[in-house]
């Protein structure tokens, strides 16, 4: 049977990644809640709008692929209760009339990783209870999916997603009035575009990985990247929160190939987003 893949959300990174596919001559069609006209797809796309809570087996007979891609729609724990957990819980009831789906790649967060004392953490690591109820929920989708469809479920868990319209750290910079910093909070991120490269080809390769953390290669501290940011817009750094010098955040090891990754680290991806800018 050949590839027929179905993304269900087309916001900011399951769009691309169904134009993508599309551009690639894959069958790809987007799934969303709004009418095709909201979204700019590919015109070598298909759509379906629909509720992804309501879909039915016989509506997912001819998908091969499929990826979860969604965002709540509010970042409340009912939030996400309603939309990643109701949305894997939904799909893994179908598992069983679902025998053409070969693989189910679900979109989660590094958030799910309890961890605060600056460890590293890599695929290996077994997260610790994440103190925010939302990443607890998400680690609760990713199970039900994997007990729902075995090692045909592929979990991606991306750390903080950063780009050309995604500019909070920017903008932080460049605010003359900037808060003070952690000493030695550790952060991670992964440029937008890369995390969709990334998500195409965990979904087209012959045999990905069960769990992909979607992260560059260059861990870094909250203060060390406002220093260098505030350097490159020609702002006054960050000062040092005196109340915060314990060392948290985590350190992730990135188990992504370099050749997906057009921003290995933070500091290419900055200077292509300041060039862009200028």
């Amino acid at each position: 049977m050949s590839m027929h893949l179905l993304i269900i959300g087309q916001g900011d990174i399951g769009l691309p990644v169904a134009n993508k596919l599309a551009q690639d001559g894959l069958s790809v069609t987007g799934l969303a809640r709004r009418t095709r006209e909201h979204y700019d797809l590919n015109d070598q796309a298909s759509f379906m709008q629909a509720d992804a809570l309501r879909l039915r087996a016989d509506e997912l007979q001819d998908f091969t692929h499929l990826a979860i891609i969604v965002t709540p729609d509010d970042y409340s724990a009912s939030g996400y209760q309603n939309s990643y957990l109701a949305i894997a819980q939904h799909v893994a009831a179908l598992a069983e009339q679902l025998p053409h789906l070969t693989r189910v790649v679900f979109i989660s967060s590094t958030g799910v990783y309890g961890q605060d004392g600056g460890e590293w953490i890599d695929e290996e690591t077994v997260p610790t209870l994440p103190e925010r109820e939302a990443s607890q929920i998400i680690l609760q989708a990713e199970r039900v999916l994997q007990q729902g469809f075995g090692d045909r479920a592929i979990v991606i868990r991306p750390s903080g997603i950063y780009g050309r319209e995604r500019l909070m750290r920017l903008r932080q910079a460049r605010d003359p009035q900037k808060k003070p910093v952690a000493a030695a909070h550790w952060s991670n991120r992964i440029m937008d575009s890369d995390l969709v490269n990334i998500i195409v080809n965990v979904l087209t390769i012959a045999a990905p990985k069960p769990l992909y953390i979607a992260t560059d290669y260059a861990p870094v501290t909250t203060l060390e990247l406002g220093v260098w940011l505030s350097a490159q817009v020609g702002e006054a750094p960050p000062a040092i929160a005196d109340e915060k010098n314990a060392v948290t955040g985590k350190r992730l090891h990135s188990n992504i190939p370099l050749a997906w990754l057009d921003y290995p680290d933070w500091q290419v991806g900055y200077r292509d987003i300041l060039r862009h800018q200028a």
